[in-house]
Parts: C-alpha cells; sequence; structure tokens
C-alpha cells in the first residue's frame, strides 16, 4: 500500500521534474520521486 510523503525540493528540481513530466518519461511526480528514490535505494546496497 502506498503512503503520503510531504517533502520539500528547490525550486529548480520542480522544474525539472516537470519538464520530465511534459517529455512523457513519467505519469506524474510521484512517478518520478518513487523511481529516484528505488534507483539510490538500489544503489546504495550495491555499494
Amino acid at each position: 500500500m502506498k503512503q503520503k510523503l510531504s517533502i520539500s525540493v528547490e525550486e529548480e528540481t520542480v522544474k525539472l521534474i516537470e519538464e520530465l513530466i511534459k517529455e512523457g518519461r513519467f505519469r506524474n511526480k510521484s512517478h518520478i520521486i518513487e523511481y529516484s528514490v528505488n534507483r539510490f535505494l538500489k544503489g546504495e546496497e550495491n555499494g
């Protein structure tokens, strides 16, 4: 089950996220944040 989170990010980061969504690479902000966090965590697992 998914849980809601509240985060604060720099305005420039939001602009970059919105551009990726406009390009169709992600469905929405939640999608890109979840994808990015999972990639980061998997990288941390691999050292």
